[in-house]
């Protein structure tokens, strides 16, 4: 991953959760600053049924004496990717502090970051790094089957910005046939005079 100035903004859709932690967690702390969007969309290599017994017994682990001292059990996706991260981040000393400051996670897609540019990690997507017969699950399912309580309430966000999208898309496609209807006539009508600057060796 190549240092951009810019935060670069990754679309988590479809990639495994683990695999794009360590990508991230690497390029926090050469200095990138990173959002990831989407991250209801993660992938966890295993069957969901696996997954939640694991998911249960973490949330057994607590302080006996006082639970609210920690360990704290996150339930939004957003944040087990941000604890995932921080676990690969030395988070106790100065630069581990600093690295995790430079990450953004959310679910969805909200302003600014819809209309900005995202990308993928491909060493990270699950369609690139599990065979095809192996199982996974979801993370927002397995958040909302142990208390995230907000996963209808995302999945109709998305639904609404996806036709908003949908709608630019279709504007964006009919102003650029546009476009290149204009820019085909142009080349056309100047064609003579570049025919005549060939001749005399201009390229």
């Amino acid at each position: 991953m190549s240092f951009q100035r810019k935060p670069l903004i990754i679309d988590a859709k479809g990639h495994l959760l683990g695999r794009l932690a360590a990508t991230t967690a690497k390029a926090l702390l050469q200095g990138q600053k990173i959002v990831v969007v989407r991250c209801e969309s993660l992938n966890i290599s295993g069957s969901f049924y696996r997954n939640k017994l694991k998911y249960l017994d973490f949330l057994r682990k607590r302080m006996n004496t006082n639970p609210s001292r920690g360990p704290y059990h996150f339930r939004c996706p957003s944040k087990i990717f941000w604890r995932t991260v921080r676990g690969m981040l030395p988070h106790k000393l100065q630069r581990g502090k600093d690295a995790l400051a430079r990450l953004k996670t959310f679910e969805g897609v909200p302003p600014p970051y819809d209309k900005k540019k995202k990308m993928v990690v491909p060493s990270a997507l699950t369609v690139m790094r599990l065979k095809s017969h192996r199982k996974f699950c979801v993370l927002s399912r397995l958040s909302h089957e142990v208390g995230w309580k907000y996963k209808n309430v995302i999945e109709k966000m998305e639904n609404r910005r996806k036709a908003k999208s949908a709608v630019y898309y279709k504007r964006k496609k009919v102003s650029k046939m546009a476009e290149d209807r204009i820019r085909g006539e142009a080349r056309k009508a100047i064609a003579p005079y570049q025919a005549i600057l060939k001749s005399y060796g201009y390229t």
